[in-house]
């Protein structure tokens, strides 16, 4: 049996190493990503990530474990997505300066036909950004291809006031939850 992490991303990667996870293959799922309409931001991450699973699978043996997410910044119920250049992701950090924002994260671990699914909600209360330090932040080039135009790991840190939830959620994968979903269809 082998691990996949179905995800391009070196966040996700290292976030796998960091729960004891080494020996794994990494194989991003490069299908066009779309936000089915109509759904919670829940069901959308989740189908999202099972989407990624999915295709991935068709790539990987039988027995190979897949570990897919997809992690989503909502305000005010509607999704934010990546910013498309530096004058959207500046309109996104003015949208969330001094606001709460919810970062939803799916989760699936699939092998051979079936699949576990799993979601986490983290919530991120930012303090007021000036626009100064808006164009200062996106001088640097971290937001660019971040959900929600910040990474709250990076420089965007001191932004947040405060978490409240599971802080590796906010990152693009929620430790916990992934560990125990692991640990209790896996034997990981």
């Amino acid at each position: 049996m082998g691990i996949v992490l179905a995800s391009g991303s070196p966040r996700r990667l290292e976030l796998l190493k960091m729960i004891g996870i080494r020996d794994f293959a990494v194989i991003p799922d490069t299908s066009e990503e779309t936000l089915p309409p109509g759904l919670t931001p829940e069901q959308t991450v989740c189908n999202i990530a099972l989407a990624k699973a999915l295709n991935v699978s068709r790539l990987c043996g039988a027995d190979d474990v897949i570990i897919a997410a997809d992690t989503l910044v909502y305000l005010d119920g509607e999704p934010i997505s990546k910013p498309e250049d530096a004058q959207d992701a500046a309109s996104i950090l003015r949208r969330l300066s001094n606001r709460r924002h919810d970062v939803y994260t799916g989760v699936v671990i699939k092998k051979g036909d079936t699949h576990e699914t799993g979601v986490e909600a983290t919530s991120v209360f930012f303090r007021e950004i000036t626009d100064d330090e808006i164009a200062a932040y996106i001088e640097t080039g971290e937001p660019m291809d971040k959900a929600g135009a910040y990474a709250a790991q990076g420089r965007a840190a001191v932004f947040v006031e405060r978490i409240e939830g599971d802080f590796f959620n906010v990152m693009g994968l929620p430790l916990c939850r992934l560990h125990t979903m692991l640990k209790e269809h896996y034997a990981l």
